[in-house]
């Protein structure tokens, strides 16, 4: 159950974590203890800043001043959201799962949506290549669960 409960809580920080290295990243480092103040960073434990993953967006679909403000608030809404669903102990596992999905489908949206069409070619292709490696870890768990479907 408490291992249950960690790989829903890691890849719920993964998914809001691994957005913006998706298209750079193909692997975790050796060393995940690695600096994770590094442009791509090792992997850790909770979300990431806000501004951080603006910046790295930007670099990854060459965000507009207009868009890195835009994104960022969305980014920084989506991480309060996260904390006070964190804090939340009255939720069930499952629930708490659930919201985590939904704040995360709803934060990708509105992302999407500020993009010109190339940008969200590429915001596509970096959520399929995210979606793959979630799917290729869920696998290498040995979870009985099925994979979730894919977002858009």
């Amino acid at each position: 159950m408490l291992k249950q409960c960690l790989l829903v809580l890691f890849a719920a920080g993964a998914l809001s974590i691994a957005t913006p290295f998706a298209a750079a990243q193909d692997s975790a480092p050796a060393n995940p203890q690695s600096q994770p103040s590094q442009d791509h960073g090792g992997w850790h434990h909770g979300a990431q800043d806000p501004a951080q993953r603006s910046k790295e967006l930007t670099k990854h679909l060459n965000l507009t001043s207009d868009q890195q403000t835009k994104v960022q608030d969305i980014f920084q809404s989506e991480h309060t959201q996260m904390e006070s669903l964190h804090q939340d102990s009255s939720l069930s596992q499952q629930d708490r799962r659930a919201k985590m999905m939904d704040i995360h489908t709803s934060t990708n949206s509105q992302v999407r949506a500020l993009l010109d069409p190339d940008q969200q070619k590429k915001w596509d292709e970096m959520q399929a290549k995210r979606e793959q490696r979630m799917q290729n870890r869920h696998s290498d768990t040995g979870s009985d669960q099925p994979p979730s479907p894919p977002q858009q």
